[in-house]
């Protein structure tokens, strides 16, 4: 179908989008003309553009969607720090998501407006924070230490007892020997 236009001629035809779907793009004889790409598209190109990783592309990609049909397809332009919050908020609250995959859905919207649509988003207050997992202590305290220590009998009191390096010595020897050293039950 070709339609008559002062600058040049315009072409439509069917064309497979990255995202899937079929579209109608409008191929124009006069570049100006040409029509503003689809926003998936928009965030793909700043992606690549700062060089980020294909895998970031793609996660980026998929939040930005599910933040779209969260809200029932409208716009992000549309749409202010309220619907980033309702939509953070249903992710730690109805998805149960860890914390860092909220703050990895954050960081998409973030880059969206910041970067994509240039539109600067402001404090966005009354955020459901996923919880972060309680982490056990790295290092024994002074009196778990005490308490082990007394457990120990014999060789493996003795090996205890030695400086760090020999006894990394000491418990390789005694390994390659066939000496077992026992386990006990904290």
């Amino acid at each position: 179908m070709e339609i008559p236009k002062a600058s040049g001629q315009i072409q439509e035809r069917n064309v497979k989008s990255s995202d899937g779907d079929l579209r109608a793009i409008l191929k124009h004889s006069n570049p100006t003309d040409r029509p503003k790409p689809r926003l998936l598209d928009q965030v793909r190109q700043a992606i690549r553009t700062r060089h980020y990783s294909p895998r970031t592309e793609e996660t980026y990609v998929g939040w930005i969607k599910r933040f779209i049909f969260f809200h029932d397809k409208r716009h992000p332009v549309e749409m202010s720090e309220q619907e980033i919050a309702r939509f953070l908020s249903s992710l730690a609250t109805e998805s149960h998501v860890s914390s860092s995959t909220q703050n990895q859905a954050f960081n998409a919207l973030l880059f969206l407006y910041q970067q994509v649509l240039q539109k600067k988003i402001g404090l966005i207050e009354g955020v459901v924070r996923a919880k972060r997992p309680r982490r056990l202590p790295v290092v024994l305290t002074k009196e778990e230490v005490g308490r082990l220590l007394a457990c120990l009998e014999g060789a493996p009191w003795l090996m205890s007892m030695l400086p760090e390096p020999a006894s990394r010595i000491a418990t390789f020897s005694w390994i390659l020997s066939g000496f077992v050293v026992p386990t006990m039950a904290v």
